[in-house]
């Protein structure tokens, strides 16, 4: 059975590419096109993974996370940030609010599915 995934970006072009690499990696994708869809779509959806951009309307991925660890049907879901914040002060700000893994924009579909597989490979459910 193919890993779905949720794929939480704003811009068009970037969930085009984004989108297309994580299908040709094998993954069922769904997106959700800012961080209020992307707490709903999980709840209802309950993806394998969550790939979150950081910088979005309505309602920000790092609020997004939050939500999404304050439920106990999602808190578990892995959640990959995906930024062009790179800054080693950014990361952290990402890892310790709720973000299992950080990948910087813009990145190749290769580095996307090496960082999605480390997370598969070390995430133990939070309790």
């Amino acid at each position: 059975m193919k890993k779905r995934v949720l794929l939480a970006e704003d811009h068009p072009d970037t969930v085009e590419v984004v989108k297309f690499g994580l299908e040709s990696l094998g993954y069922d994708v769904e997106v959700a096109e800012n961080g209020l869809e992307a707490v709903k779509k999980a709840a209802a959806r309950r993806p394998d993974l969550i790939v979150m951009d950081m910088m979005m309307p309505v309602m920000d991925g790092l609020q997004a996370t939050a939500q999404i660890r304050q439920n106990p049907r999602t808190k578990d879901i892995p959640v990959l940030a995906a930024t062009a914040l790179g800054s080693l002060g950014d990361q952290e700000r990402f890892l310790t609010s709720g973000c299992n893994g950080y990948i910087s924009k813009p990145f190749t579909c290769r580095q996307l599915d090496a960082a999605i597989q480390r997370l598969f490979n070390s995430h133990t459910p939070r309790t």
